[in-house]
C-alpha cells in the first residue's frame, strides 16, 4: 500500500495489479548461440556483444527510447531514489546521481556500440521484430507474459522467464513497470460507497482472481500471489514453465519505498526528449541525465515546489 499512500498515511487508491520486472528470453536463440541466462548486468552486456557479433540481425534486447516506465523500473531495481517528497511542496530530485549515472553509462554504451536496439515499443515495427526474432529478450513487467503470448504468436513455445540480471547478485532486487489502481475521484457523487466497492473489487478472492485469469492483471493481493492454482499455471507459450511463480517470487524483491513525482506526465516527456533521445541518437546518455534533472527542477520550481538536488 506504500505506493498508493500519502505522506500523512491517507490511502489515495486501492491497488489492482502490479508490474514487477523480469526478463522474458528466447530459449532457442540462447541455445543456438551458447548463451547462458545472464544473472548479472555484466553478463548481460557480454551476452549482448556476443550475440550481435554472431548475428548482426539479432539484438539481445531493445531499450525503447520512448519508454520512461521501463527506465523508472530499472532505476528502481538499481536502488535509485529519483524523487523524494515531503510535506505538500518539498521534493528532492535525483535523476542524475551516482546510481542514475551508472545506469546511463551502462545502457548508453550498449546503445552507442550498437549491440542493443532502441526503437520505440508498441509499434507495428516493434511487434514484427518480436515475431521475427530480432530481439532475444524483453525486459518487462509481470503483465508482459500474457501480453507477449498474444502479440508474438509466431514464437509460441520459444520463450522462457527469468529474473532481471542483478547489480549485486547477493542482494536480488527488482522494480515495477506499470501497475494500476482503483481510485475515487473528487467529483464522485457517492465517494464512500465507491471506496468500499473499490476495496471489495480488488480484495475479494473471486473478483481478484477474475482480474488475474480473465484480464491477465498480475495480482496485487498477497493471498492470490500464493494460491497454488495461480502459481501452477504453465502456459505452452513458455514451454510449460510456471511463469506466474517466477514473477511472484520477483514481486517479493520490489522495494515499496520507491516514490513518484507529483507531475509524472511532465517528467516522462522530459525523459523522452533528453535521455530517450540520447539512446536513439547514440549520444552521451549520462550527460543527458543532467539535462533531464535540470528540466524537472525548472518545471517543479515553476509549479511552486521547493526543490533539492538540482
Amino acid at each position: 500500500m506504500g505506493q498508493v499512500s500519502g505522506s500523512g498515511g491517507e490511502i489515495w487508491a486501492i491497488p489492482q495489479d502490479t508490474g514487477p520486472m523480469g526478463m522474458l528470453y528466447r530459449k532457442d536463440i540462447f541455445d543456438q548461440h551458447g548463451i547462458q541466462v545472464p544473472t548479472t548486468w555484466d553478463e548481460f552486456a557480454a551476452a549482448a556483444r556476443k550475440l550481435h557479433k554472431a548475428d548482426p540481425d539479432v539484438y539481445l534486447t531493445n531499450l525503447a527510447a520512448n519508454q520512461v516506465a521501463a527506465w523508472h523500473g530499472l532505476l528502481w531495481q538499481a536502488g535509485a531514489k529519483p524523487y523524494v517528497t515531503s510535506g505538500k511542496s518539498d521534493i528532492t530530485v535525483s535523476v542524475d546521481d551516482a546510481v542514475s549515472k551508472k545506469l546511463g553509462e551502462y545502457w548508453g554504451t550498449l546503445a552507442q556500440d550498437g549491440v542493443i536496439g532502441v526503437e520505440p515499443d508498441f509499434t507495428d515495427a516493434w511487434y514484427a521484430a518480436l515475431n521475427k526474432g530480432k530481439y532475444a529478450t524483453w525486459l518487462t513487467g509481470a503483465w508482459g507474459p500474457a501480453f507477449l503470448s498474444g502479440s508474438a504468436k509466431a514464437t509460441s513455445g520459444k520463450w522462457r522467464a527469468a529474473p532481471l540480471p542483478q547489480w549485486d547478485a547477493a542482494k536480488p532486487s527488482s522494480g515495477n513497470w506499470g501497475g494500476s489502481t482503483t481510485a475515487v475521484i473528487r467529483s464522485t457523487k457517492n465517494p464512500i460507497q465507491a471506496a468500499v466497492f473499490a476495496q471489495f473489487l480488488n480484495s475479494d478472492p473471486t473478483s481478484a482472481k477474475m482480474f488475474a485469469t480473465e484480464q491477465f492483471f498480475f495480482p496485487a493481493t498477497k493471498p492470490l500471489l500464493t494460491e497454488a492454482s495461480f502459481l501452477a499455471d504453465a502456459p505452452a507459450f513458455y514451454g510449460g514453465q510456471k511463469v506466474n511463480q517466477v514473477f511472484a517470487d520477483i514481486s517479493a524483491q520490489v522495494d515499496p519505498a520507491f516514490q513518484w513525482p507529483p507531475f509524472l506526465d511532465r517528467v516522462a516527456t522530459d525523459w523522452t526528449e533528453t535521455v530517450g533521445k540520447s539512446l536513439a541518437d547514440k549520444t552521451d546518455t549520462a550527460r543527458a541525465l543532467g539535462s533531464w534533472q535540470s528540466r524537472i527542477t525548472t518545471f517543479a520550481k515553476s509549479q511552486g515546489f521547493t526543490v533539492k538536488g538540482g
